[in-house]
């Protein structure tokens, strides 16, 4: 694969476009699972394993896609993803049962694990490095604008039409990509792709899996601790192993050496945990509004939109801000007022005024754009091409398993703040989460403290 000049903005905004999609739809069941759970006789509880099977399929996926890419060339590999994609999501719109939804959401997921890394690998390897900010801004808005969108859209879908057309909308969307696919996504492979590391993949896809299904444990309405504490120290082990394997191979799954360098490994760790943060609290915000301050969902989702409206607002914005001042600086100003919106968040009050509540959630939406962007734009600036399939692949793992176990996270800090955080009423272990949360952006400081001052300058053309 090569490295072409200048950013295809058609490829950009379809790879986008297929981001939004997998992300949309990890989080839309949620608010639509009373409703699914009417229609196939079983209890709201129950439609968790649907959503869990989907981001299981993801995360022990994600990591084989950068081989298939090598192997089978870049535009088969995306163009069957979205087929898949798209005949799954006619598949859970005709579910009539449980077993049958699971099933379909499973081949969903098994669908996005290729689509999204495919995809971003394709415009990373096509694009030159001072044009890849701009590449990174499409690439990044589905990350922010799907988690806030997808709670209010499949609540207005799921109560107002049929809880079938949060996966009928896929279809349209599907077909029309695959039209586009054809045309924009060029056939890249490597030359020599070589063997599966079986082995590699099989000890990393059954550690992702088994640390997924411990932290759903921990943060399920009813914690299931044997299952939690077995899944966890699984995954310890095999993810483990799969270190000391994929460091000790001469063709790696993933080539874990891409860590040593200093920008990539700041936003595989550091910018991994800022993901989980900034996905709870789109997750936490509407469960705070009902059940702290007494709102209806409505009410809630609609004051959430605030979030979105900042992360859109901001973005002319970020990559000029990025050249004036650094990434380094960026970032670690965005860190800090996240943490500082966190911690007001935490202050609001059933009695805040609604346009000092709105303002804020929207500087909080604006600052998890900017650090969101900055993250995403130093992650490949120190990246050799020969390089990228690997790091993409490790990028694209670790992020998916941030964004995943952020509402797990958020759901386990509420249950700390109600072991210490009663005597605050319903809203007291939501504001204790808020501020953990706060608490958990000194690891991605920290990270970023760390980097150079010019980190990045490479693709800003900062002078």
């Amino acid at each position: 694969m090569s490295k072409g000049a200048g950013l295809n903005r058609g490829l950009a905004l379809l790879i986008a476009g297929a981001f939004f999609m997998e992300i949309l739809d990890g989080t839309i069941i949620a608010p639509a699972a009373p409703h699914i759970a009417a229609d196939f006789g079983v209890g709201p509880v129950d439609i968790n394993v649907a959503i869990t099977a989907y981001v299981l399929t993801l995360a022990v996926l994600i990591p084989i896609s950068g081989w298939l890419a090598d192997r089978f060339g870049a535009r088969r590999v995306f163009m069957t993803a979205l087929v898949m994609f798209t005949v799954a999501s006619a598949g859970c719109a005709l579910a009539t049962n449980l077993p049958m939804l699971t099933a379909t959401r499973v081949l969903q997921g098994a669908g996005g694990a290729m689509m999204v890394p495919v995809g971003r690998l394709v415009v990373l390897r096509t694009t030159a490095k001072p044009d890849l900010v701009r590449a990174i801004a499409y690439l990044t808005w589905p990350a922010l604008a799907a988690p806030v969108i997808s709670p209010v859209l499949g609540g207005v879908l799921s109560e107002y039409a049929s809880w079938r057309w949060i996966f009928v909308i896929n279809i349209p969307l599907g077909l029309a990509a695959l039209l586009f696919a054809r045309r924009l996504v060029p056939d890249l492979r490597a030359e020599d792709a070589g063997p599966l590391d079986r082995r590699g993949f099989a000890l990393t896809a059954l550690g992702v899996a088994a640390l997924v299904v411990g932290m759903e444990s921990l943060g399920a309405g009813e914690p299931r601790w044997v299952v939690a504490g077995t899944g966890l120290v699984l995954a310890a082990v095999l993810l483990g192993g799969a270190v000391l394997h994929l460091l000790r191979s001469p063709r790696p799954l993933v080539d874990l050496r891409t860590l040593r360098i200093r920008t990539f490994r700041a936003t595989a760790f550091g910018g991994s945990i800022f993901r989980a943060v900034i996905t709870a609290i789109p997750f936490l915000l509407p469960l705070f509004f009902q059940l702290g301050f007494g709102w209806t969902a409505a009410e809630a989702g609609a004051v959430v939109i605030a979030l979105f409206l900042g992360n859109v607002g901001i973005k002319p914005v970020t990559t000029p801000l990025m050249r004036a001042l650094g990434i380094r600086t960026v970032l670690l100003g965005s860190i800090a007022a996240s943490a500082a919106c966190l911690v007001g968040i935490a202050s609001l009050e059933a009695t805040t005024p609604l346009p000092l509540l709105l303002g804020l959630l929207a500087l909080s939406g604006i600052f998890r754009s900017i650090g969101f962007t900055a993250y995403n734009s130093v992650a490949y600036a120190d990246v050799e091409p020969a390089q990228m399939t690997h790091a993409n692949t490790l990028m694209s793992t670790l992020q998916e398993l941030g964004a995943g176990l952020g509402v797990a996270v958020g759901a386990l800090l509420v249950r700390v703040g109600q072991a210490v955080g009663p005597f605050q009423g319903a809203a007291g272990p939501y504001r204790v989460a808020f501020v953990l949360l706060a608490v958990v952006l000194v690891w991605p400081a920290i990270e970023g403290v760390l980097l150079s001052r010019t980190a990045g300058d490479a693709v800003t053309g900062r002078a």
